[in-house]
């Protein structure tokens, strides 16, 4: 029984140790808060104005002293808070750089007011229309982004009037602020959230909403009442969420089941809670590398000092640019870049991939190739750099044409002599 004890209590050390190190290691981030001035009459909104701020972030009430939590001079005290997460989301190592690093997350802080929605696929939850005596406290809005983009969070935090201690009652997170995938692959847009167990919101419902937005141009892209189990009418072809993953684990991703042009944008996931709302961003990028080929295709045999034209087409390849190259091998094994090419504008296809063509201009009597050599078009682009090649053959070269010609010649001459002997004696 002493042991089971003993046991117990070790346990119960452990558990507090691992507790306080996750806690310590929680970061402490230097943000901006960022609000509107007051209006100047007229229904004017005046600029906004940032302060910088501080957040002390912990995964639980048992906090830090007053001396931990003191404001740098450059730092307000009345900007400096403590921001309570469960979920430890904010204590991501993206986070949290090592000391004297010169590259910081990045973090901006908004005053939240918050709100009901009058979307179809939101409403439900603000029903009543009557609103909570739990929204009577002061409310923030914070986005942050992790080192080297590895993650991407938007927070809505709750204080109670006056303090400045505040718990994250919604997070919503991604671990993919920027993809890229090739045509046709099926991608997925990670998106999550988390509600507080604590808050009464919990329970009350939910929706999630995709946007697309593409050079100032933006639509809806799916939308899901999770109280009603609905979807939103205007839902896009071949996009769908894991709706079991969604209910049970809070997963809001996105599936595209094959990736088009069209699809390379900004995305924007929205998850709405009875009066609040919190999203994040991310952006896709379609790169399909171009296929090559050479024209004409073998090259005509060639002789000393004819000019050849050859033609490189780069094809279904997105998006925009390539850079063409041309090399020539030698016999002996050496390249070289040949300069004398141009290049016409580009073509787009019915399925938005581009294609462009590099036209090449070879003079044979200034390369000095001997009989020939390997001729190689290579296009540069940001799904991959591609190559083709074809075999250049010239016949023979001028110095050799010569001596042949002599040697001819003079096995002629010898064989007329022989022959006129020959004639002679008879």
């Amino acid at each position: 029984m002493t042991e089971i004890s003993t046991i117990y209590k070790l346990s119960l050390i452990a558990v507090t140790c691992f507790i306080q190190a996750c806690s310590s290691s929680c970061p402490v981030l230097e943000c901006w808060f960022v609000q509107e001035k007051a209006g100047r009459g007229g229904g004017l909104t005046g600029a906004t104005t940032q302060e910088k701020s501080l957040l002390h972030i912990r995964t639980g009430a048992d906090g830090q002293d007053d001396d931990s939590q003191r404001a740098p001079k450059d730092i307000n005290p009345e900007r400096v808070y403590s921001v309570i997460d469960p979920a430890g989301t904010l204590c991501h190592r993206s986070l949290n750089p090592p000391k004297g690093s010169v590259t910081k997350p990045q973090c901006e802080i908004n005053p939240f007011l918050p709100q009901p929605s009058s979307l179809d696929w939101v409403s439900s939850l603000t029903e009543s229309g009557l609103s909570p005596v739990y929204l009577q406290a002061e409310w923030f809005s914070s986005a942050f982004q992790g080192l080297n983009e590895q993650l991407g969070i938007s927070t809505i935090t709750r204080a109670p009037t006056g303090s400045k201690e505040h718990s994250v009652i919604l997070s919503v997170t991604t671990k993919t602020v920027s993809v890229k995938s090739r045509l046709g692959e099926p991608v997925q847009l990670d998106c999550g959230f988390w509600i507080n167990p604590s808050s009464p919101l919990y329970g009350a419902g939910f929706a999630v909403e995709w946007r697309y937005q593409f050079r100032g141009r933006g639509r809806l892209f799916l939308a899901y009442d999770g109280k009603t189990d609905r979807l939103a009418d205007t839902q896009e072809e071949g996009a769908t969420l894991d709706f079991e993953a969604l209910h049970e684990k809070g997963n809001a991703s996105l599936l595209l089941q094959e990736a088009k042009v069209l699809h390379s944008g900004t995305y924007i996931c929205t998850v709405y809670l009875p009066h609040l709302l919190a999203q994040v961003a991310l952006d896709l990028e379609i790169e399909e590398p171009p296929s090559l080929s050479i024209h004409p295709s073998p090259l005509p045999l060639a002789v000393p000092g004819q000019t050849i034209n050859v033609q490189c087409e780069a094809s279904g390849f997105a998006p925009l640019p390539v850079e063409f190259s041309w090399e020539i091998k030698g016999a002996d094994g050496k390249s070289k870049t040949l300069d004398s090419f141009s290049v016409t504008g580009h073509r787009q296809a019915w399925d938005r991939t581009f294609s462009q063509t590099s036209r090449l201009e070879i003079d044979t009597s200034k390369l000095n190739l001997g009989r020939g050599g390997e001729l190689t078009c290579v296009a540069a682009h940001a799904g991959g750099t591609r190559r083709t090649s074809v075999t250049l053959n010239v016949i023979g070269n001028v110095k050799q044409t010569w001596k042949t010609r002599k040697q001819i010649n003079s096995s002629v001459y010898v064989e007329l002599k022989q022959f006129l002997y020959t004639w002679r004696r008879y």
